[in-house]
């Protein structure tokens, strides 16, 4: 079974941007494994299950609530890369390297946000 989430352009991003958002997060020392990597972790997995969960809601408002919690998750992930990169846990270049496609994610999120509240 296919769900409605899984045809969502913006939610196969979502995995994407986890999947590098991961291996830059892997990087950070140990120092930050409970404290700016698992917080990493955690906002980039919610961006994912945000649209997940809102995907199913019943009305489009409701789920444009869902997509603005996953846009703020987007944010709170990039703000996160940005402190990897101050603290030289990332180098700049590997921050970079995925930032097309968080911008190309957070402009997504911000269209299919707008289209569900017209």
């Amino acid at each position: 079974m296919e769900l409605k989430f899984q045809k969502l352009e913006v939610w196969n991003i979502s995995l994407e941007c986890f999947d590098k958002a991961y291996a830059l997060l892997e990087m950070y020392p140990k120092s930050e494994e409970y404290i700016l990597k698992q917080q990493g972790k955690r906002s980039v997995t919610s961006i994912a299950l945000n649209i997940a969960e809102g995907s199913c809601k019943h009305t489009k408002k409701d789920f444009a609530h869902y997509v603005n919690i996953a846009v703020g998750s987007l944010v709170e992930t990039i703000a996160n890369l940005k402190i990897g990169v101050a603290r030289k846990y990332i180098s700049p270049a590997e921050f970079k390297g995925a930032e097309p496609l968080l911008d190309k994610l957070y402009f997504k999120l911000l269209a299919l946000e707008r289209s569900l509240r017209a």
